[in-house]
């Protein structure tokens, strides 16, 4: 299964504080914690998913690799395929809790971290990290969709070895540092912790002949251009999943996914709210009060002709049908709200007529307040 963006799983901005980091994740691990929910795997999952990003995102040169790198940059880190054995922040988090059931739950049973470790004493494939990518698009492209070359590197299984890391005709051998059991293990009074082993990454076993190519890694990094194609409608902060696009596994493993991430660059004539489009277009005076075709392009570039009512009032909001944002079969409308122009200087002759208006109208020097419902737009 896919991994998820850190930020998303703790429910958190990239610019939030260490502190809503630590209360986004207390959250979730009080409501997730295996001890509230027996053998519910699903829970479980959520858990070990929330203390990773927990993890990464309140450690500063953690998070700065992930935020730079996505989970490439912290996959040697704790991040991209969590090892347990370093786990912290129950007593940080909980303020003491209930160790005995945390550790009954994270170290019996498996014997140590057995249940939470990275790789198998076999050294047997495994999925690649998945890769995080950000981009930035006009806000014409996210309405009508484009598509968007992009440029980033990734590790591709070594050719020369096929990604096993090994020399032609080269096995693999026992690991002699921690005895194929993929962890050394480390006593604190009456504590056991585990953690991965150095010498072969938890793997249990290690190359005997390693690939020249690769240096025994069974993957180089190669930079990859790709066409994405942003679909039309697509909202800012939204994000595009493109599988087998990630890194590339361990020992001939399939490559996890790319994620690119959208941000969407404000416009300068335009807005959006859902699929309904809004620009603002100035009339004159003259205009609102006698009526008047006018004519606006669109965001797509066409030019369209919109009649305006006699007696418009400024602010007034005028409805484009099917001219908004296309998605999912249906196109929202463009609202166009009327600004009646006031000039800040008048002709002479201008003010003449003006003048002459207010005396064939009538003109109230001592207006009283009107309903707000009879405002317009």
């Amino acid at each position: 299964m896919a991994k998820r963006d850190y930020y998303e799983v703790l429910g958190v901005e990239k610019n939030s504080s260490k502190d809503d980091i630590k209360k986004a994740y207390r959250k979730l691990a009080v409501q997730y914690h295996p001890d509230k929910n027996p053998d519910n795997k699903e829970a479980e999952d959520k858990f070990k998913e929330a203390t990773e990003a927990y993890e990464i995102l309140i450690d500063d040169k953690k998070k700065a690799a992930y935020d730079q790198f996505g989970f490439a940059g912290v996959d040697n880190m704790g991040g991209g395929g969590h090892d347990w054995s370093h786990f912290r922040g129950f007593e940080d988090i909980f303020g003491g809790g209930d160790f005995g059931s945390i550790f009954e739950t994270f170290f019996g049973g498996m014997g140590g971290f057995g249940g939470f470790r990275r790789g198998g004493a076999q050294g047997g494939a495994r999925q690649g990290a998945n890769l995080r990518y950000d981009i930035e698009i006009p806000f014409k492209d996210a309405v009508y969709g484009a598509k968007v070359e992009i440029q980033f590197s990734h590790n591709e299984s070594c050719p020369a070895c096929k990604g096993s890391g090994a020399a032609n005709g080269a096995g693999r051998k026992t690991c002699p540092t921690c005895q194929g059991a993929g962890q050394i293990r480390h006593n604190q009074g009456f504590l056991s912790f585990a953690s991965t082993c150095p010498a072969c990454g938890g793997q249990g076993s290690v190359i005997e002949k390693p690939c020249s190519d690769c240096g025994g890694s069974g993957t180089q990094k190669k930079r990859q251009k790709l066409s994405v194609t942003i679909p039309a409608g697509v909202e800012n902060g939204k994000r595009l999943v493109i599988p087998r696009q990630g890194d590339a596994g361990p020992n001939g493993g399939p490559a996890g996914d790319l994620y690119v991430f959208i941000r969407v660059k404000p416009h300068e004539y335009f807005e959006r709210q859902d699929l309904d489009l809004y620009c603002a277009i100035p009339i004159s005076v003259s205009q609102a009060s006698l009526g008047a075709d006018i004519h606006i392009s669109t965001l797509d570039g066409k030019t369209i002709k919109v009649k305006v009512p006699a007696g418009t009032q400024n602010g007034k909001m005028l409805r484009i049908r099917d001219e908004g944002v296309p998605a999912a079969g249906r196109r929202g409308n463009l609202y166009i709200k009327i600004i009646v122009h006031i000039p800040e200087k008048l002709s002479r002759r201008g003010k003449e007529l003006l003048e002459e208006l207010a005396r064939t109208e009538g003109q109230n020097d001592n207006p009283g307040p009107i309903p707000l419902s009879q405002l317009g737009g």
